[in-house]
């Protein structure tokens, strides 16, 4: 490792870095649709793919964008990216896309950063913290492929559902208090929640598999089903309504 940064600040400035990098190949305005997602996911995994190279050798490192390489499962730190979040929201100048970075050690992302960069702001799990107050009584659920749970939740609850783009970028909103629950099913990878996960956590969030068994990274089949994030105080209603879905 180089003395020069830190774990914490490398985190940062690697999800802040890849943000203006993005925003500057859509800027421009020479690409559009499929050409400009493809153009950014290169341009950004290659980037980060060099700063850790150069500042992080020894550790290990799993992409969305980057073939496996299966020496990570023998390495206690790796690094955990999704360049671009949300490609589609990102090409057709939607505002819910997101760039992911975790430090995964142990199984567990130690440091982590989300990065809206059309908000402006990046959530590193160093500083942030969770809104507290009122409920929104609003469910982030995926555009997608919004899971039928999540629906019999809002509806248990007597809250709404949203869609939104970026998995980090539903997690930061309720983070913020927008929503005061992410409830996913339809299928993810490590690289999707690896980083919202570990600023969720740090903020004071619950987060958990949709049975309650923590979310652990670094696996050899990197394919994880569904999430849960929410307001710490919504977690064991969430989760019963869950279960009884479940059981029904």
């Amino acid at each position: 490792m180089t003395a020069q940064i830190d774990d914490a600040r490398l985190t940062k400035l690697l999800a802040q870095g890849t943000g203006e990098i993005l925003k500057g190949v859509r800027g421009v305005g020479l690409l559009r649709g499929r050409h400009l997602g493809d153009a950014g996911d290169d341009l950004a995994q290659n980037w980060i793919a060099r700063v850790l190279e150069q500042h992080r050798p020894d550790d290990g490192f799993l992409s969305e964008e980057a073939a496996d390489n299966p020496e990570r499962l023998g390495k206690n730190r790796v690094w955990i990216i999704d360049p671009l979040d949300g490609t589609k929201e990102f090409a057709t100048g939607r505002q819910d896309w997101a760039v992911h970075i975790a430090l995964v050690e142990n199984g567990h992302p130690i440091h982590a950063a989300v990065n809206l960069p059309d908000l402006g702001v990046v959530f590193d799990s160093a500083e942030a913290r969770a809104v507290s107050g009122p409920f929104a009584k609003k469910i982030a659920i995926s555009h997608n492929r919004p899971p039928e749970v999540a629906l019999h939740v809002a509806d248990t609850l007597g809250f709404s559902t949203e869609a939104i783009g970026s998995a980090g970028a539903k997690a930061m909103h309720v983070l913020l208090g927008d929503y005061d629950a992410y409830i996913h099913a339809g299928g993810q990878y490590e690289w999707d929640s690896a980083a919202p996960v570990g600023v969720s956590l740090a903020a004071g969030l619950h987060c958990s598999r949709l049975d309650g068994s923590e979310l652990t990274y670094n696996h050899k089949d990197t394919y994880l089903p569904d999430i849960l994030i929410c307001r710490p105080e919504l977690k064991d209603e969430i989760l019963g309504i869950i279960r009884d879905f479940n059981d029904s």
